[in-house]
């Protein structure tokens, strides 16, 4: 891992630095959870907390959200399949707490994998006039550009590896890895 942002040579500039921040954040990411176990991944600290893993899957579902905004005008919630795939780790919460949960580290791995892997041949098929393009959010009456949007990918993801580093730190001493 290069410690620089800058352009990544095989998109435009713009969208090159995006690349680059977007794979610093990631890989930041990955180290603080690498290692977890399923019990792990599944702590609360408390009633009203979101465990690791449903953190992780958020992750997944704020950007396919972004992908379906950004890159096809829709909204998450008018594709049903993505809608039943992801609305819960969207929203998180309740639902979350009861139904994101008992999956080994390789399978969030997986979906974080999957959904990068998507936005990054999304993003290599623009050019940095995409970025500007202002539209409507979908969930607000916000006016953004595509460019705000992906900066906020990268600034969700910071924020929750904060949550996911203090929920870390408090993981009891009988749920550790070996």
């Amino acid at each position: 891992m290069m410690f620089k942002i800058k352009p990544v040579e095989t998109y435009s500039p713009h969208i090159g630095v995006l690349v680059s921040m977007m794979t610093a954040c990631r890989y930041k990411t990955l180290r603080v959870v690498r290692h977890l176990t399923t019990e792990q991944l599944d702590y609360l600290w408390d009633e009203n907390a979101n465990s690791i893993g449903a953190l992780l899957l958020h992750r997944c579902a704020l950007e396919v959200a972004y992908q379906e905004l950004s890159f096809f005008g829709r909204d998450l919630l008018d594709n049903p399949q993505l809608r039943e795939k992801w609305l819960i780790p969207f929203t998180l919460g309740e639902e979350a707490r009861s139904n994101l949960k008992g999956h080994e580290i390789e399978f969030y791995l997986s979906q974080l994998e999957e959904t990068r892997s998507k936005t990054l041949g999304l993003l290599s098929e623009q050019n940095d006039d995409w970025l500007w393009l202002e539209g409507k959010q979908c969930w607000s009456d916000h006016i953004t550009n595509n460019y705000w949007r992906w900066y906020h990918v990268v600034e969700d993801e910071i924020n929750h590896r904060g949550q996911i580093v203090w929920l870390k730190s408090r993981i009891p001493s009988s749920l550790e890895s070996n």
